[in-house]
């Protein structure tokens, strides 16, 4: 599962610059694989899969987030 989550985040991390990117009218994605593309809309699919597995399992793997884990305040 580890391959997943490293995975996942590279993709969502992908996602993140082309939406920075975007803001300033250049779109990677659509540069690189074409606008409209089958690939670009699999890249699409697989950000936003991506992302949803990240906020689905993020309190199990955040050691932030984990109560157990976590350092009292002092």
């Amino acid at each position: 599962m580890k391959i997943v989550h490293v995975i996942a985040f590279a993709l969502v991390v992908v996602g993140g610059i082309n939406w920075l990117l975007v803001a300033f009218n250049f779109n990677l994605v659509d540069a690189i694989l074409g606008a409209g593309s089958m690939l670009s809309k699999i890249v699409y699919i697989l950000v936003g899969l991506s992302a949803i597995l990240l906020v689905a399992c993020h309190k199990k793997n955040c050691k932030k987030c984990d109560p157990s884990t976590s350092q009292p305040i002092a």
